[in-house]
């Protein structure tokens, strides 16, 4: 029996998904919880597995195809179950008929088909004969009311059905230029395969009309930018799609929803670069590596217990500033994709060590494109290191959702007044937007500055700890 499997939402409230690409082909045999596909959401890539156990019988789009959530995907050909033989079965008979021959699927997952047996999309064919038919018995009627006038309208041309051929294939030719209806009357009635197409159009070309052959294919002409010139003027498209079109939407929302305002604090952080180099010089090889990043992400769960406010949300609907007595650290992380931020759950619990290993095993998850999507979701503070690119000050807009997130400028080794002289010093820029409907400037100075003697003097966090 065929089953469609319908795209579903991989994170909350996303409404599509981009095809990445296809690890499974039609015709394969495939295994329940075998990956079919990367699939590119708002948030995260992720790998898409077989609800059923069978054979793909169809994939309805290929890579570079976005697919709206609840829209067919993979159709499945399932060993041992067959449909109801009649053809319009009892509403009981139906329903006991999936719930019981619906073969092993992944619990919550994928949509149990609404009928038995799929029925063929009627033949086009058909649809005029029918049409023909329908305007004879039209004209017979008038030609008994002889005070009529008889017009006649002449039948719709009948047109045979579309080429059979994959939605890859579909995809591909479309990208090329070439019309399957084209290429199935020099084959005759059968699957049209991408080698067909491709005969074709070396065809085209030997006969001079090969303009169709320059074309890219569909994937990549929706996946690459394209660059359109006018005259000695040239601009280059490139399609809001993945991650920066989920970033663009939410710092939209954000920046005109929380008033924000960002304030400035240049620190001597000599003391921490010399814990961080005395720390690694007597860590054991396999131990996570500590850089100041983590330091700094210690010292912001340290002063968030004494300024909650900053581990805040508003929440409007219940008229109440809801406090979070947890920290769920957000970490911007800069990918090929675009800009996300992975959440670290409870980060205040966590020593020194172990939040190290937590930011390495996100950046790297990031970095790869693995970040679950439920790893993007219900920051409380955001941390996000600007330094790494040379930078030493800006003014970071919060997530939405959050009312506090501090940018890390970059470490310089500047003359700094020290002890009553000038000395060299490892300085540094912090740099704290926040919601100022929560947070006065009064409290998210205190806060800065709780930070700041952190990094200026590791043995604070004796006193905040």
């Amino acid at each position: 029996m065929k089953q469609e499997f319908l795209l579903p939402d991989l994170g909350e409230g996303l409404t599509e998904a981009e095809i990445v690409q296809w690890l499974v082909a039609e015709g394969d045999t495939v295994t329940l919880n075998q990956t079919l596909a990367e699939v590119e959401t708002a948030k995260a890539i992720v790998e898409l597995p077989s609800p059923h156990a069978g054979v793909i019988a169809s994939l309805h789009a290929a890579a570079g195809d976005v697919v709206l959530v609840g829209a067919p995907l993979v159709g499945f050909e399932i060993e041992g179950q067959e449909a109801p033989e009649s053809a319009a079965p009892a509403a009981g008979a139906a329903a006991a008929e999936v719930e019981e021959g619906s073969g092993p699927n992944l619990v919550g997952y994928g949509a149990a088909p609404s009928s038995g047996r799929p029925q063929r999309r009627a033949r086009r064919a058909s649809a005029g004969t029918v049409a023909a038919t329908t305007v004879t018995a039209d004209v017979d009627v008038r030609v008994a009311a002889p005070h009529d006038d008889i017009a006649v309208v002449p039948a719709p041309p009948v047109r045979g059905e579309r080429p059979r051929s994959t939605p890859p294939v579909r995809a591909y030719a479309k990208g090329l230029g070439i019309d399957l209806v084209l290429v199935a009357a020099e084959l005759g009635d059968r699957v049209i395969t991408r080698a067909d197409v491709d005969a074709y159009r070396e065809r085209l070309v030997q006969r001079g009309e090969g303009a169709a052959a320059e074309a890219p294919s569909a994937s990549a002409a929706a996946a690459a930018p394209v660059r359109r010139t006018t005259g000695e003027r040239a601009t280059t498209r490139i399609p809001i799609r993945g991650v920066r079109k989920h970033t663009a939407e939410a710092m939209v929302q954000s920046a005109f929803t929380a008033p924000h305002v960002t304030t400035f604090h240049t620190v001597d952080v000599t003391a921490t670069s010399e814990l961080i180099a005395s720390l690694r010089a007597t860590a054991k090889p396999e131990a996570p590596r500590i850089g100041v990043l983590t330091v700094v992400a210690k010292a912001v769960c340290l002063a968030l217990a004494a300024f909650p406010g900053l581990n805040s949300r508003w929440d409007g609907d219940a008229g109440e500033i809801v406090q979070q007595h947890f920290v769920d650290l957000g970490i911007a992380a800069a990918t090929e994709r675009g800009l996300i931020v992975p959440i670290i759950r409870d980060a205040e619990r966590m020593p020194l060590g172990e939040l190290a290993a937590a930011v390495a095993d996100l950046t790297r998850t990031a970095r790869s494109g693995k970040t679950p999507p439920a790893d993007l979701i219900g920051g409380t503070f955001s941390l996000t290191n600007i330094g790494v690119f040379g930078i030493d000050a800006g003014t970071p807009i919060l997530p939405p959702g959050q009312t506090g997130i501090l940018a890390l400028g970059a470490v310089r080794r500047l003359p700094w007044e020290y002890k009553g002289e000038i000395a060299l010093r490892d300085v540094m820029t912090l740099s704290l937007s926040f919601d100022h409907r929560i947070v006065d400037g009064a409290e998210g100075a205190q806060f800065l500055k709780a930070v700041a003697d952190v990094l200026q003097e590791p043995g604070r966090a004796m006193l905040l700890g």
